[in-house]
Order: structure tokens, then C-alpha cells, then sequence
């Protein structure tokens, strides 16, 4: 029987081939319902994809992938950067994709960059499966898990200390008299989060203070949106310093506060965590905790390549050290505490 082809994809699905090719490539965008007639065609043919078929004869592909939950935020640019860095250093191409932070969005990645026949994967997860549903996507292709960790899945993984930084971000509101925090976390599935969370919870109970946590999704809609809910807390409540678990919320929570009329620093502080570059440009700057996303890229590539050069190497697990950078987003916890303000109701434009 002859191989199948694309022509043959494309009158199982009921599409043109010109559509296959699309979905194939991900140069041009295809509806969820297109793009799932078009793989049950190819499943229940066997089609496999041309440079596929290629490395199926040569052994390897020379192109790795690289999933990341939000290209938007410059922190997965910088480490999308440091992964593309070292993988032309090895003379590898990277194929990306960009996951929104939706399950659905994660699987579909992981299983076309397989289909793609890559030689690995550096994966960031954003809204990771289950561990057997994620390792059963992976199974037989080395992949290194940056970021984020996935527990469940003995991999070999690159990650910043989240908890230190959350200790970090504590132990500088507690040393301006701060006594009384809002957290903004992410998903609880989300290893990054938790930890980040931990930390900051263990050092603030020991000074005494009160602390409430209330998720913010990792984006500045989040963040903007779990502040404007909690408008009681800093209205009538005294908290005067919140601490997100990543920048994007940061912002979104300064913008909050200043949509409630309170001043950022002079009435709530606030701390972010990754330092993107936009941290030092908005005002005020942003006093948040550093990773480098860069180093974050190339190091998870390094081990990726390492994995590829020995199959037989066991699972690495590496830790890289994180910064407070003390900008102007937090000051001392103001003698009298926020009280209701006028004009607090709806955005001001500020």
C-alpha cells in the first residue's frame, strides 16, 4: 500500500491541502475544529509529515522545541533567547510554542512539536496535564522542564529558587514595618507559585504579621482584578503592601491601587518577582525579585543537549540563586493607615 500523503490528509478531513499545510506548519492559523479534523486524518492514516519522514532516515532532526505559556511577557522572551542562544551555538533550529496558559492550548503543542519528529523539548509549563497524561506526550524524546517544575515526572529540570525569593520579598516589606500583606499567587498547580507563596508566608508568620492570599492568574489582568476585589483590605483594613508572584500582576496591582486613590509607595508598597525590563521603566520603578530568564534559557538547553549527547544520563535537578532589586515601589508603612478615599469607585485614569 502507498504511503499516504498530504493530498490523501486533506480528502480525509474534507479540507484543501493548501489547510493541511497550514496546520502542519503553524505559518497560518486554523480553527480548533479544522485543526482536529485534520490530526484524527493523518492518526488514522499514518501520514506522517515530510521532514518527519526525513529524520526517520537520518536519525535526527537538528531542530528542538520550545513551549512557553506567555510570549507576551518579556520574561519567556528573554528565555526563549537564552534556549535559541545555545541551540545555534549546536547548530539547531527551534520550533516554539506559545501555550496562553490553557491546558487545551499545552497538549495540542507538546503533541504537534512530536509530530514534528523534534530531536527534544524545553518545556515551561503553564497549565500542565497530569503527570502520566504529560510523560505519556514525552515518552522517548528528551525534554528538560524550565521554569516550572511538574511533579510526578522524574525529569531533568532548571529552576529559579522561588522560595528564597518569596523570603526575600518578606523579609524587605517586614524591615519597612509592614505588618499586614496581600499575596497574589497564580494557579495552585503551578510549582513557581507555590513556592514563591511559601516562602513569603514562612518568614512573614515569624515577624507577627497578618497575611491573606488571593490568586491573580500570573497576568496584570489578574493582578489588577484580585486588588480591585480586595479594595477592603487596604480601604478599611490596613494592609498596606502586597507582594505578586510575578510582575505582570505587580503592575496590575499598582494600577489597581491607584484606580482606588491610594498612592504606591506612600500608602501601599508593592513587590513583583522576575524583573522584566519593564520593571525599571513604569513609575514607579518596581522593587521586585530577580531571576534571569536568560540564563534560565541557555542553562536548560545546555542540559537538554547534554541529554541528547548521552541518552543514558540521569535526571539533573538545578537551583539558580535569585536578587531582591529595591527600586521604588515600597517605602516605609505609612504611620496612618489608608482610609476610604474619594473618587476610589472606577478607574481615574491615573
Amino acid at each position: 500500500m502507498a504511503r499516504p500523503v498530504i493530498a490523501d490528509v486533506a480528502a480525509r478531513a474534507g479540507v484543501s491541502r493548501t489547510t493541511v499545510s497550514h496546520a502542519l506548519s503553524g505559518k497560518r492559523p486554523v480553527s480548533p475544529s479544522v485543526l482536529k479534523r485534520v490530526q484524527e486524518a493523518m492518526a488514522e492514516l499514518g501520514y506522517v509529515p515530510r521532514r518527519a519522514a526525513q529524520t526517520l532516515k537520518s536519525g535526527a532532526s537538528q531542530i528542538v522545541g520550545l513551549i512557553v505559556p506567555d510570549i507576551s511577557n518579556t520574561f519567556f522572551a528573554d528565555l526563549a533567547k537564552g534556549v535559541e542562544d545555545v541551540s545555534l551555538e549546536q547548530g539547531y533550529n527551534v520550533v516554539f510554542g506559545n501555550t496562553a496558559f490553557e491546558v487545551e492550548r499545552e497538549r495540542f503543542h507538546l503533541n504537534m512539536i512530536r509530530s514534528r519528529a523534534v530531536d527534544g523539548v524545553v518545556y515551561a509549563a503553564g497549565a500542565p496535564s497530569p503527570a502520566p497524561d504529560t510523560a505519556e506526550m514525552l515518552a522517548g524524546l528528551p525534554f528538560v522542564l524550565v521554569d516550572e517544575e511538574v511533579p510526578g515526572i522524574g525529569a531533568t529540570s532548571v529552576v529559579s529558587d522561588n522560595a528564597e525569593g518569596g523570603r526575600l520579598a518578606a523579609r524587605h516589606l517586614a524591615a519597612l514595618d509592614h505588618r499586614d500583606a496581600l499575596v497574589l499567587s497564580a494557579s495552585s498547580q503551578l510549582m513557581s507559585s507555590l513556592r514563591r507563596v511559601e516562602g513569603f508566608r514562612d518568614l512573614w508568620r515569624d515577624t507577627g504579621g497578618g497575611c491573606e492570599v488571593r490568586p491573580g492568574g500570573f497576568t496584570y489582568d489578574g493582578g489588577y482584578a484580585a486588588v480591585r476585589e480586595a479594595a477592603d483590605l487596604f480601604l478599611d483594613r490596613g494592609v498596606t503592601c502586597v507582594f505578586a508572584v510575578n510582575d505582570m500582576m505587580a503592575f496590575g496591582a499598582v494600577a489597581a491601587l491607584r484606580d482606588l486613590g491610594l498612592d504606591v509607595p506612600a500608602d501601599v508598597s508593592v513587590v513583583g518577582f522576575d524583573d522584566v525590563l519593564a520593571a525599571h521603566l513604569i513609575a514607579p520603578a518596581l522593587t521586585t525579585v530577580r531571576q534571569d530568564a536568560a540564563v534560565l534559557g541557555r542553562t536548560a538547553a545546555e542540559e537538554l543537549y547534554r541529554i541528547i549527547a548521552e541518552p543514558g544520563s540521569g535526571p539533573e535537578h538545578t537551583v539558580l540563586p535569585v536578587t531582591l532589586r529595591e527600586r521604588h515601589s515600597t517605602a516605609p508603612a505609612a504611620t496612618r493607615r489608608p482610609a476610604g478615599r474619594k473618587g476610589a469607585s472606577g478607574r481615574t485614569g491615573k
